[in-house]
């Protein structure tokens, strides 16, 4: 069944991971990197915004130029409720980075479901691209 199609089906809730590098601490570049993970992960999942129960943003400590969540409200995702937080300053871990946990309504198994990174965040699931690649080609 299409997830287009499942009004009167319920879908579990399952959680989408999504990462993303940027190169500078300037909101606009921040704002543009998450808009462009934002969209891939819906496209990739046919996940429309009513859908979405939530989205959980956190951003390295390195960056402080605007909210991530502001990436949301720009592409008219006015109703999903959003928040932001500091992610963990662990030693060794990904500057300049972007990452976010969506949890919305699907028919989609664990296993079906696409995790998306991007740019630089590629190393932090390696495993996931790599499986994706190899499924796809």
């Amino acid at each position: 069944m299409d997830i287009k199609d499942r009004k009167d089906v319920d879908g579990l809730i399952r959680g989408i991971r999504g990462a993303t590098q940027v190169d500078r601490d300037e909101a606009h570049h921040i704002l543009e990197r998450t808009q462009e993970l934002l969209l891939e992960m819906a496209r990739a999942n046919d996940i429309r915004p009513e859908d979405m129960s939530s989205i959980c943003f956190t951003m390295t400590p390195d960056l402080h130029a605007t909210f991530p969540a502001e990436a949301a409200r720009q592409i008219g995702w006015q109703y999903v409720p959003v928040i932001c937080m500091r992610e963990l300053d662990v030693p060794h871990g990904l500057p300049m980075t972007v990452r976010i946990l969506m949890q919305a309504e699907t028919q989609k198994s664990q296993e079906e479901i696409r995790h998306i990174y991007q740019y630089g965040a590629v190393v932090l699931r390696e495993d996931l691209v790599k499986s994706r690649e190899e499924s796809q080609g």
